[in-house]
């Protein structure tokens, strides 16, 4: 058996399933085939392999629920990145995400900050 280590960096894009504020709602395949389409980019064009784990949540804010998908990455040993690269790679797909499931705003946690990616400062009229 081979071991095989890697420095770890970690990071989670949450994004809602609601279509902007319309309480429409996507369906979880929605977002797997966009993800899977990015993948798909992203290794073709430069060889960067971004495995991702996929949960439901709510994020509960005042008097908005809101189905969510959690995002979660590793820097996975078989295609290690550089911190840099890694941070960077998840910036443009969450960026991408955002804008595929028109979503106002995304929060996106890396093990060492917190990084919100927004359109507009638009709010929920429900909080």
């Amino acid at each position: 058996m081979n071991i095989t280590k890697t420095k770890t960096f970690n990071a989670t894009i949450t994004l809602g399933l609601e279509v902007g504020y319309s309480e429409e709602l996507y369906n979880k395949e929605y977002l797997l085939n966009e993800l899977q389409a990015y993948q798909k980019l992203r290794i073709d064009e430069v060889g960067i392999y971004l495995s991702a784990s996929i949960s439901e949540c709510d994020i509960v804010l005042s008097g908005q629920i809101e189905k969510h998908l959690k995002l979660e990455f590793i820097n996975y040993p078989k295609f290690p990145l550089e911190l840099e690269v890694f941070k960077k790679e998840i910036l443009e797909l969450g960026s991408y995400l955002l804008n595929r499931m028109k979503q106002n705003r995304t929060v996106i946690v890396f093990s060492d900050e917190t990084i919100m990616l927004e359109i507009d400062e638009a709010i929920d009229p429900r909080i």
